[in-house]
């Protein structure tokens, strides 16, 4: 991928750890080809091509990836809003590793950039980039949502936005293997469908559903947090950008929908802080904190939301 740290002149370990042109032509491939198997997935719904395998399959797989990139890449290693022992650190970076959203230093290094600049020069992935005109947020929203992934160049530095992950030698070597994991990602549903149903046909509903349809349906719950919530929703806390809270995209994204309040304190372990917000990330959370998997988790309290509340 295109920044100093991802280029071709880069250390081998290095280049492995934080994305290079391979890594930006798999992200390619991983988000077009799932996308465009979202179409012909509808009309196999339709036609009875789907069974509760291959729902299991969908969720499970979709459960696993999605909590990777919200519990771990996002809330645990960008923000720093828990602490967690060195198997769950492990566990969080191999699942969001195999959402395939880019090696976890890469992700990590362009959300923090995100949250410097958010909705103002410098931001990776801000919708407001080109203006605020009707054709101006239209190219925005489309940048923003999958664009920058493609084809921006406006990257960030892992070694200074990720130096801290860069010398985690756990952290380094799942990013160099973000290959591998992406090779079990693809393959790994219809290897179970396959055994399951004792079949070839269950191997190929297995790769559809649990590979391809999942896949294309976790990037653009995660994309549109990119896009949606810094459009629309509400905003009931102060915060330096456009960000809101969208409720619709709360179950599917775990509960990173909650997004102004994210924003307006951006370590927060829980993203959903008002009444009747569910928020699936911040209750696993809790469940790893029970456990003694995580700790030093950085939960809200009253007080400090009141500060941050938007003047009325």
């Amino acid at each position: 991928m295109s920044s100093a740290a991802g280029s071709d002149d880069a250390p081998p370990g290095e280049f492995q750890a934080v994305g290079g042109k391979l890594e930006r032509g798999l992200i390619w491939v991983f988000i077009v080809v799932p996308t465009l198997a979202l179409l012909p997935g509808i009309f196999f719904a339709w036609g009875g091509w789907i069974g509760w395998r291959d729902i299991v399959l969908l969720v499970v797989f979709y459960v696993i990836t999605t909590t990777g990139i919200g519990v771990g890449y996002h809330r645990g290693f960008t923000h720093g809003s828990f602490k967690s022992k060195r198997g769950l650190k492990i566990a969080l970076a191999i699942a969001g590793s195999m959402a395939l959203e880019g090696p976890v230093i890469r992700w990590v290094a362009d959300h923090r950039k995100h949250h410097k600049f958010s909705d103002r020069d410098g931001d990776p992935h801000s919708p407001w980039r080109y203006g605020t005109t009707a054709w101006a947020v239209t190219k925005g929203f489309i940048f923003a949502h999958v664009g920058w992934v493609l084809w921006g160049e406006d990257r960030a530095d892992p070694k200074h936005y990720a130096p801290d992950l860069l010398n985690d030698p756990d952290l380094a070597s799942i990013s160099r293997h973000f290959r591998g994991l992406a090779v079990i990602s693809l393959l790994a549903p219809a290897f179970i469908g396959g055994l399951w149903d004792r079949s070839w046909h269950g191997a190929a509903t297995g790769f559809f559903w649990g590979t391809l349809v999942r896949i294309a349906l976790m990037h653009h719950v995660t994309f549109s947090i990119n896009s949606i919530c810094h459009v629309t929703g509400d905003k009931p806390f102060a915060s330096r950008d456009r960000s809101g809270n969208v409720w619709w995209l709360a179950i599917l994204s775990q509960g990173e929908s909650w997004h102004n309040l994210h924003h307006a304190d951006p370590t927060c372990a829980r993203h959903g802080v008002l009444i009747g917000q569910v928020d699936i990330n911040a209750l696993l959370i809790k469940r790893f904190e029970r456990l003694g998997w995580a700790y030093d988790v950085k939960w809200p309290n009253q007080e400090r939301l009141e500060k941050k509340r938007a003047p009325a």
